[in-house]
């Protein structure tokens, strides 16, 4: 038995002198690193819309944190002249295109009905409209949100018109665009295209 416990403390302490030890220096460097990679939250998100099966939905949306409001600015191309549904959908998962319900219902963390931008849930951005040549512009702001609360989410555009009555999603018909919502590039410059 005593030799038993001589050899485990022996294999323990050899081991223990081959595991590379760090400096002091490094685990302030590492500890440093880790304090600024939390410490500062994005500011500045990115979608890009593609299509689902048989459209030809495009586009890029930016998000910009403004106080405790979302600044959503954009351009849609491919769409059929008028209303067309714009949400924040649940999830970002994008394996589905073939009709884009992978991405689930709208994002509605508290339950709320679904209803007009003013008083529905946080997905609830109404309606974009799209002139004769099928670009619909973007320029809203998401009351009462954090950036962080939809990255990893998905906008999705609609084939139809969202009644902003209906429950629990107004009625709005297929999903033809989908783009997941990803922190932004603070040096890169989107302009979109007139």
């Amino acid at each position: 038995m005593l030799r038993s416990l001589f050899t485990a403390s022996t294999v323990f302490s050899i081991a223990f002198l081959t595991v590379p030890q760090l400096s002091a220096q490094e685990v302030k460097a590492h500890a440093d690193h880790a304090e600024g990679a939390h410490a500062a939250m994005p500011n500045l998100g990115i979608a890009v819309v593609v299509p689902t099966k048989e459209n030809k939905v495009r586009g890029v949306i930016r998000l910009s944190q403004t106080g405790d409001h979302l600044h959503v600015v954009g351009k849609i191309r491919n769409l059929s002249p008028g209303e067309h549904g714009f949400h924040i959908h649940e999830f970002g998962d994008l394996r589905n295109m073939e009709d884009g319900t992978s991405a689930g219902g709208h994002f509605n963390p508290s339950g709320a009905p679904h209803g007009a931008p003013d008083h529905g849930h946080v997905g609830d951005l109404g309606n974009i409209t799209a002139d004769g040549e099928g670009v619909a512009s973007i320029d809203i702001t998401v009351k009462n949100t954090q950036l962080h609360f939809v990255l990893g989410r998905a906008f999705v555009i609609h084939a139809d018109k969202d009644d902003l009555t209906s429950q629990p999603s107004g009625a709005a018909g297929p999903r033809v665009g989908l783009g997941i919502i990803g922190v932004g590039n603070p040096e890169f410059k989107y302009a979109p295209k007139e």
